[in-house]
């Protein structure tokens, strides 16, 4: 444990090395250069149209049609929440308002011919976000990933295991164990009739001399290997044979082609990548608690996973045994949430629409939380406010400790917490239901979940497609200086050259 300790603090003080500065504001984000002044000058200029196009058209009466259209969008909010919290007429009520508010927006519009002018103001807006956070994103984003590359030896003995249901058969589809075997690897293929347990499995391979572990399957049966992997120092390498493969995707593997990953083994290069815990279970990507935990967990989940969810939905969300959870960092506590998820590194928002569920890097020694609390129709007509509203919360945190709420309708609140979060004095409730990357499981209370950074050694390709460059939120004050401070440092520049 004392050589893992010390890897870990090594990577630690490399890491506040390579991002403690960066930015002035302290975001780490190296910043904007004068070439992105166009990016910035059109982002300004769009924005001004967005707003210009309803003013020229419908004059002050444009407010009035942006109320209409927000109502709108509150009123399908309200029947989306209606249709999968609650059951019979109500139900089937918010299924018909989801879909006839939005109908009803686009007809009015229509009939009034404001529908070209809104539909052209939200282009101008969609075009206006997007050249802001380009004129937003350093030039060097996207390349943290490969200066944390090491060169690696090709391992003399890998071993894999895969799971022949995963991905729908992607398995035998691709002939993966036939080109595993050619690349040297010993393959151990599970057994669909029986439970086997899989990290026992890798640890009978490394006492058999295996020196590469490496997996073929989902990311519940990853993360089992990856703790063994961490546990003996050895590198381990992913094959996105799965069917959603966020762990594979967020190395930069190529999941419409798992067999291209095994070039790992001869060609390959190694990235220290961080390991989420929650109590002792390691996870690769997240762990979920409350409503989606519940959900996981149902036996009939597997075979049908809609049906399964709205059945059970209901009394999850707005029912009597609702769950409720409390949730602690060091800076921040929550009570009376519906659903927490506590990820290895975090999610970009989920307005990322190029990139929805992705994390922008694996090596930034930070839990990614995002917590959950719409239990009525107001709270989820709020929801639409984004950011602000009180019924999402985001945040990042190294410790996040979390229990079940005895309080059956609390109200959440927010205080301020000592600098190191205390598990002992959070009182114990038994145990709560969990979904470690997917994988059902009961976990006793409280839950401390933490990061250690750069635990995992991981082998991936030297050739590989990457991860997409991740731009950031549009600031708007930000981009107007730097449209600005281009225009005013050229004259400067040929004063000084005269």
């Amino acid at each position: 444990m004392s050589r893992r300790g010390d890897q870990v603090s090594r990577h630690r003080h490399r890491y506040g090395k390579r991002h403690g500065a960066g930015a002035p504001d302290g975001t780490g984000a190296a910043p904007a250069r004068e070439g992105h002044a166009g990016w910035a000058r059109l982002a300004l200029l769009a924005l001004l149209g967005s707003v210009l196009v309803p003013l020229v058209v419908a004059g002050l009466r444009s407010v009035f049609w942006i109320l209409f259209g927000l109502a709108g969008l509150a009123l399908t909010a309200a029947g989306v929440w209606w249709a999968l919290a609650h059951t019979a007429l109500v139900r089937v009520t918010g299924m018909v308002l989801s879909i006839a508010a939005p109908v009803t927006v686009l007809a009015v519009f229509a009939a009034y011919g404001m529908l070209w002018p809104a539909a052209v103001s939200l282009a101008l807006w969609a075009l206006a976000v997007l050249a802001a956070r380009t004129a937003l994103t350093p030039d060097d984003a996207g390349r943290a990933v490969a200066h944390a590359e090491r060169p690696a030896v090709a391992p003399r003995h890998p071993w894999i295991v895969m799971n022949p249901r995963s991905g729908d058969g992607k398995v035998a589809r691709f002939g993966l164990v036939e080109k595993a075997r050619a690349a040297g690897a010993r393959v151990t293929l599970l057994d669909p009739g029986q439970r086997q347990d899989v990290a026992e499995l890798a640890r009978r391979a490394v006492a058999d001399g295996a020196d590469l572990l490496a997996v073929a399957g989902g990311d519940g049966t990853q993360a089992l290997v990856a703790e063994v992997a961490w546990r003996c120092d050895l590198p381990f390498a992913v094959v996105p044979a799965g069917t959603r493969n966020h762990f594979a995707l967020d190395l930069g593997l190529d999941r419409d082609d798992p067999a291209a990953a095994l070039d790992a083994l001869a060609d390959g290069v190694e990235l220290r990548v961080d390991l989420g815990f929650a109590a002792d279970r390691v996870f690769v990507n997240n762990a979920s608690f409350g409503a989606y935990a519940a959900v996981v967990g149902d036996p009939a989940y597997r075979d049908d996973k809609t049906r399964t969810a709205l059945r059970a939905l209901p009394g999850l969300l707005s029912g009597d045994g609702a769950p409720r959870l409390r949730m602690r960092t060091p800076a921040v506590r929550l009570d009376g949430l519906q659903a927490l998820l506590v990820s290895n590194n975090a999610y970009r928002r989920a307005v990322d629409l190029a990139n929805p569920g992705r994390r922008e890097r694996l090596d930034a020694g930070e839990l990614g939380v995002l917590c959950v609390r719409i239990d009525n129709t107001a709270r989820a007509a709020g929801a639409l406010r984004g950011p602000s509203s009180a019924a999402v919360t985001r945040l990042t945190a190294t410790e996040v400790v979390v229990e079940t709420d005895p309080d059956p309708a609390p109200h959440p609140r927010t205080d301020s917490l000592p600098a190191a979060v205390d598990a002992t004095a959070v009182p114990g409730s038994g145990t709560v239901p969990a979904g470690i990357d997917g994988e059902a499981v009961s976990l006793p209370t409280p839950v401390v979940c933490r990061i250690v950074p750069g635990a995992l050694r991981v082998r991936v390709p030297r050739d590989r497609p990457g991860t997409p460059v991740s731009r950031p939120p549009a600031d708007w004050p930000r981009v107007a200086r730097i449209a600005l401070a281009a225009g005013r440092g050229r004259p400067g520049r040929h004063a000084r050259a005269g």
